[in-house]
């Protein structure tokens, strides 16, 4: 692949996060299985983004090209919530302890994809699985809630990728 690919694409999905560290590895999990689905149709660029997303999204900001919709895939922790529930969630909606995984001189991805909405008019979604923690050592391989998660976040996105009017509420029904 090459970086005109994605600034080009018509769909850019980029999955966020570290598989070093448990649940954190739900985004790139996410990445490949959409890599190894068939169904993923002309101009739709996935790629696992681990934890540079940041550089990507700066680049995308200040190209003259870029995608017509970007959609982010990540782990999130928000207490009380069931893990391995999925979710969409606004730019602004982030998880602070993730903002170090997002930041460019302290510039974090929250402002990023908002910017990058702002100035082109695209669409950005981010979309979260609901971790078990996220462990501050390495522990590589996800909690089975987390696991689960991760094929009903790729039936959702490919809906989504062929029918840009897929609702969120449709991962409830999955």
């Amino acid at each position: 692949m090459q970086y005109a690919d994605i600034l080009s694409a018509k769909t850019l999905v980029l999955g966020c996060g570290n598989p070093l560290f448990g649940d954190d590895g739900f985004g790139p999990a996410v990445i490949e299985a959409l890599e190894n689905a068939s169904s993923l149709p002309e101009g739709c660029v996935v790629l696992d983004a681990g934890t540079s997303v940041r550089e990507i999204l700066f680049d995308i900001c200040v190209s003259p090209e870029a995608p017509d919709r970007v959609i982010v895939v990540d782990a999130h922790h928000e207490p009380g919530c069931e893990p391995g529930r999925i979710r969409e969630i606004g730019v602004e909606g982030l998880a602070h302890e993730k903002l170090s995984d997002f930041s460019m001189h302290q510039f974090p991805t929250m402002n990023l994809l908002a910017e990058f909405a702002d100035k082109t008019g695209k669409e950005v979604r981010v979309f979260v699985a609901q971790t078990c923690g996220i462990p501050d050592r390495m522990a590589p391989g996800m909690s089975p809630a987390v696991e689960a998660a991760v094929g009903r976040m790729v039936r959702f996105l490919l809906k989504l990728i062929h029918d840009p009017k897929t609702q969120s509420k449709e991962m409830e029904e999955e």
